[in-house]
């Protein structure tokens, strides 16, 4: 540990933000980071202490807490803090393939496990991170390393998210000859086109891309599994199948009006957003409508965020759940994922422009109204109030009579979640829809299925480590044994 006092002298320092109302003018990254020597300060805040939660990834009270990819974070953020930045990219790409996108968009388990975060501010896990794999891109540490040696065993790779893409990059390594199949015009899943620009610039996916098919990796984009070629060819013509497809079977809103125009859901917003920037197109979808959003968690946030961008009059986002606390309450104590209200950029956006946050909670989309050309002109909100089911024991939110509100509404986007994978697939080779305990092996020879489609929606670092476990699956069954 190089210094053990630098959580007392050292005080946490984020990358500067952009200011919302500037920021809100284009779809570029708006943070800056530290300089090195700031930087370095960072990482010696790190306690190194005995049991370093922060790469623990484990379930505590429902919720998991510490990295799912078990990080090396003391290690490298020592090693950032005595300024050896080719050992900490050593240490850092042990465990996570892919640090520029966790780097930008993971809402850093790692952080909220902090032992120094107990008593005071947590370490900056994600920052140093970010900061650890740019400086390896900036000095063109980043090269590629294609493997000496093939085993002469060939893979297929069906999606190319963050689940998709570490599965191709381990099984790549180990010398199999692996091709990735991707439905989208370019690679990257909701990488590429769910997550929006400011939040991870394209150029990045892009890089990462590039590197791999440096390395050997094939990419097969436009092309849909089962629709433009069929998944028995695909078998057959394979020693393994992987189908990385994620959760998109997105949740409806089953309300009266929900045929008007102007609803969609909330990916299908973002991929459109995306799509327009990578064509370089402007894209003004949401210019001077009343946008209402269903659903509070972050995609609904990155619709916010991209709903500002293209200049709407107005945004409102909803929620089930009441608010969350300010603080932690003691029946949530640390290293517990804390329970406690996020602001994220959208809403803070949001805020700067109208001059209150966007979100309502313990609400809910009640009946939706359409012009006489069928397009939305209102949305008729309701509060709901939480009430115990007496058989189940169970809360359910019921609406309450007499609190409907109609609310104007041009543009209605539902952020709900998802249900799990579409169905396509497992149907035509007639094995079960995946479950989060189900293994990998899908229960047909050579099939098998990772990331958001095993696990349902989740998170970029849950992708990469199924990603990465998948392939220990998959190289056990093509090598007999595995060293991933």
């Amino acid at each position: 540990m190089g210094k053990p006092s630098g959580f007392l002298d050292y005080a946490r320092r984020e990358d500067a933000a952009e200011a919302p109302l500037e920021r809100i003018r284009h779809f570029g990254e708006f943070h800056r980071p530290l300089p090195q020597a700031q930087r370095q300060e960072q990482g010696a805040r790190c306690m190194e202490c005995g049991v370093p939660f922060c790469q623990s990834g484990v379930e505590l009270a429902g919720m998991f807490t510490g990295c799912p990819l078990h990080n090396l974070v003391p290690e490298w953020n020592d090693l950032v803090y005595h300024g050896c930045f080719s050992g900490a990219l050593e240490r850092l790409l042990k465990t996570n393939n892919f640090p520029e996108f966790t780097g930008r968009v993971c809402p850093a388990l790692c952080e909220a496990a902090c032992t120094c975060g107990l008593n005071g501010e947590p370490v900056t896990v994600r920052q140093n991170e970010l900061g650890i794999i740019e400086d390896a891109f900036a000095r063109g540490a980043m090269l590629p390393h294609p493997p000496t040696v093939r085993t002469g065993r060939r893979a297929a790779v069906v999606g190319s998210g963050p689940a998709g893409l570490a599965l191709a990059d381990q099984l790549n390594h180990r010398g199999h000859t692996v091709t990735v199949f991707e439905r989208a015009p370019q690679p990257g899943g909701l990488l590429m086109y769910g997550i929006p620009n400011m939040k991870l610039k394209k150029s990045v996916v892009a890089r990462r891309v590039g590197l791999l098919k440096a390395e050997g990796i094939q990419f097969v984009t436009d092309t849909e599994v089962g629709k433009d070629v069929s998944v028995e060819d695909v078998i057959a013509e394979y020693d393994a199948v992987c189908l990385c497809i994620g959760a998109r079977e997105a949740r409806d809103l089953p309300v009266p009006g929900r045929d008007s125009k102007g609803v969609y859901f909330a990916v299908d917003y973002l991929t459109r957003a995306t799509q327009a920037l990578l064509d370089g197109q402007p894209n003004e979808e949401a210019k001077g409508k009343d946008v209402l959003i269903v659903g509070g968690g972050d995609t609904g946030n990155d619709c916010v965020g991209t709903a500002l961008r293209q200049g709407c009059r107005s945004v409102r986002q909803l929620e089930m759940m009441p608010c969350p606390p300010k603080a932690r309450l003691a029946s949530n104590p640390w290293p517990q994922w804390p329970r406690v209200q996020k602001t994220d950029y959208g809403q803070e956006e949001a805020a700067a422009l109208f001059g209150e946050d966007p979100r309502r909670y313990e609400t809910t989309v009640k009946e939706l109204l359409a012009d006489e050309h069928g397009a939305l002109r209102a949305a008729v909100t309701v509060r709901l109030a939480a009430r115990k089911d007496a058989e189940t024991g169970r809360i359910v939110r019921e609406p309450v009579p007499g609190t409907e509100e109609e609310v104007p509404c041009q543009l209605l986007l539902i952020a709900a979640g998802f249900l799990g994978p579409q169905h396509a697939l497992f149907e035509r080779l007639q094995i079960p829809v995946p479950k989060r305990d189900s293994p990998y092996a899908a229960g047909l020879p050579k099939v098998f299925v990772a990331g958001d489609a095993r696990r349902g929606q989740s998170l970029v670092v849950w992708a990469i480590r199924e990603g990465r476990e998948c392939a220990r699956a998959v190289d056990e069954y093509l090598m007999g044994y595995t060293p991933l």
